[in-house]
């Protein structure tokens, strides 16, 4: 029998039935707001499993289990952190500026009875909020979206980005305003898709602030 892509993902990540119910309800709940809401391209829903679930899943091997708070910028539909949510990553804040998005995304925590947030808000507006780990998916090119991370960034923040063929291109152009150190993995749901890890992250620009001699008595 072909293998199905719900059995591809049970196989890279074998959870517990109850995690399974879980994204089967998501799918269920993504199909039936998809209807008018255009959360994502309709052609992508029978690949669901693949395109949006396994896809998203495949940061969770990244995160400790140390991890306190993980901030999912411009959650959309919820990839990645609806997924990481319901395969048990706590204190989930999804961040999502659009209203009738941020409505879906409560609408999934509270049937799934989830522990996640909605921030109905940007993400360059938290002021306090702090992340362990960040996600992001199809946000923007990494040049654009490290701006808007630093009111939430700590000096051990790790952000977790999936990234598409553009990956290298973007890490060059990003590194002539910041310093930071990152390991790019091949996607498992893309060929053409990266996982993109970044941590201490550095503005090249901001001056350091200046030290005063002490006055000599």
């Amino acid at each position: 029998m072909e293998q199905t892509e719900r059995d591809l993902f049970i196989q890279h990540f074998p959870v517990p039935h109850g995690t399974i119910a879980k994204l089967d309800a998501y799918a269920v709940l993504l199909a039936e707001w998809n209807q008018n809401l255009n959360l994502v391209a309709e052609s992508t829903l029978p690949h669901i499993w693949r395109r949006h679930f396994l896809d998203s899943a495949q940061l969770f091997n990244h995160i400790s289990k140390d991890c306190r708070s993980l901030i999912d910028v411009g959650s959309g539909a919820g990839f990645p952190g609806l997924v990481l949510s319901i395969m048990g990553v706590k204190n989930v804040h999804l961040v999502e500026s659009v209203g009738k998005k941020a409505r879906f995304l409560q609408a999934v925590i509270d049937a799934l009875k989830l522990d996640a947030l909605v921030c109905n808000n940007r993400v360059e507006n938290l002021k306090d909020l702090k992340a362990d780990v960040i996600t992001a998916r199809a946000v923007a090119p990494l040049v654009d979206l490290l701006p808007f991370l630093r009111p939430v960034l700590k000096s051990d923040t790790v952000c977790l980005f999936l990234k598409g063929r553009n990956c290298e291109s973007e890490l060059t152009e990003s590194k002539k305003s910041w310093t930071f150190e990152h390991t790019v993995s091949p996607s498992i749901s893309d060929d053409s898709g990266s996982v993109l890890i970044v941590r201490h992250i550095k503005n090249k620009h901001v001056s350091k602030p200046k030290r005063h001699k002490n006055p000599k008595t």
